[in-house]
């Protein structure tokens, strides 16, 4: 049955071999269960709920794109996304949670339009790779700064708006001992990386999470659940009360429209578009030239596939109640373990589901631990900055303003916005217009975004 619906022999793997590929998947991605809750409970949302959301999500997600597609790639919600969500949707512009989710729904859908027809080829033509890779580069900085944040590596100062944290002025035995926990934690985190361990991050999470608990027990560290400090040590490992995804579950159709100012809505949503649309198909190309899966025109087989259960991974996750689901890169690690069909990747999402019984155990692990893999993922994502011709000004330089927007206006739409206008503003006026080959969607997004900094 195995080898019907999945072509192990024409891939020339085997179930043992598909079946480590999952799990060491699953190992480098699990950190998204402590992470993700994490991220958006800041917005209001209960934890507990959207850890189960989260678990859900990715489970279908994965489940689909093995089913669909038959490859080996895992599905859950994105990083980066997800800070949007929160940070910038909710506590900057200042809308509920459940307008952010609806937001995210509604692109899923468009998003579930687009993988049954060829437009996302237009639109992913339409945008030049510089910023492309400037989008990636700057929500890594964007990742990386919320993760010092998070640790109070990085804290606010009335001179100079941010500065680092003088160790010798905090409360030891809260601010001081975490963030010296966390520092500790990307140094572990780096060396397992270097190490080439799998699960590097998973296991710098947990490392870090231990030392907390150890500082605990020893009364370095002392909660104070009053001032956000909270205990280290789990009061239970598993719960079979799955009642907390009701708080998540079907709020995004309890979104108060009379709230909602359309251009905002409009550029919120395709902010999530953008970044989904294009942040999957550079996964699925990356991930797939590593597995020689593309064909000789360099073109991936049964992509539309992937997108379309990239997409109703959004919508559902949208319902489930958690921001949007998107194909992981670190699916590149089972691939480099023999995956190469969709049984790696049923082995992952049934992995996910799993998790959602050990939910008490995720949502016990600190901030401070979480940290170091935000600040590690920020550096796996400046890779791109690679791909960013620094020889040629016109493109340079929009893909520069577009990276430092995003982590110093901390909003990723508002380095798209930047990225968009400058990039088509400068070449139209430079006289590039013809030679980059500008096209009429792109003047259309540079109209709506300078409209939006007009009127909002």
């Amino acid at each position: 049955m195995l080898e019907k619906l999945f072509k192990l022999k024409e891939n020339r793997t085997s179930v043992r071999i598909e079946v480590m590929a999952g799990i060491t998947t699953f190992m480098t991605m699990a950190y998204i269960l402590a992470v993700n809750p994490s991220i958006l409970s800041v917005a209001g949302m209960d934890a507990n709920g959207v850890l189960i959301a989260t678990a859900l999500a990715s489970f279908l997600g994965t489940l689909m794109m093995a089913l669909f597609a038959n490859y080996p790639f895992a599905l859950a919600p994105g990083m980066g996304l997800n800070a949007y969500f929160a940070y910038t949707v909710v506590l900057q512009m200042g809308y509920a949670w459940q307008v952010a989710l609806l937001t995210v729904f509604v692109e899923g859908i468009i998003f579930i339009v687009l993988s049954l027809t060829n437009v996302r080829e237009a639109i992913f033509n339409a945008i030049p790779m510089t910023l492309k890779a400037a989008v990636s580069v700057g929500i890594g900085l964007f990742i990386a700064f919320i993760g010092l944040q998070n640790a109070k590596l990085i804290i606010n100062d009335d001179v100079t708006l941010v500065t680092y944290q003088k160790f010798a002025a905090a409360e030891f035995s809260t601010v001081g001992i975490t963030a010296l926990l966390a520092l500790i934690g990307v140094l572990i985190t780096a060396v397992l990386l270097i190490k080439n361990v799998k699960g590097g991050i998973l296991f710098g999470i947990l490392g870090t999470w231990v030392l907390g608990i150890l500082c605990e027990l020893t009364g370095l560290y002392v909660p104070n659940p009053d001032a956000g400090w909270y205990s280290t040590i789990p009061h239970a490992i598993i719960s079979l009360d799955f009642s907390s995804i009701g708080n998540t579950f079907g709020q995004v159709f309890k979104a108060d429209f009379s709230s909602i100012n359309v251009l905002d809505f409009i550029t919120i949503m395709f902010s999530f578009l953008f970044v989904d649309l294009f942040d999957t198909l550079g996964t699925l190309i990356g991930v797939s030239s590593k597995a020689n899966m593309l064909d000789k025109n360099g073109r991936l087989p049964h992509i539309k596939g992937a997108l379309l259960a990239d997409a109703i991974a959004t919508t559902a996750g949208a319902v489930l109640g958690t921001s949007t689901t998107t194909t992981y890169v670190e699916s590149a690690a089972g691939v480099t373990e023999g995956g190469r069909t969709g049984l790696t990747a049923v082995v992952t999402g049934l992995l996910f589901l799993l998790a959602v019984i050990f939910s008490p155990l995720f949502l016990t692990i600190p901030s401070f631990a979480t940290a170091p893999a935000l600040i590690i993922v920020g550096f796996y994502m400046m890779g791109s900055v690679a791909k960013i011709n620094f020889s040629d000004m016109t493109d340079a330089i929009p893909a520069f303003l577009c990276i430092v927007a995003m982590p110093l206006a901390y909003s990723i739409s508002e380095g798209i916005s930047i990225g968009v206008i400058s990039w088509t503003i400068i070449n139209l006026i430079s006289g590039k217009a013809r030679e980059k080959k500008i096209s009429i969607l792109m003047y259309v997004l540079t109209v709506l975004f300078v409209l939006k900094y007009i009127f909002l």
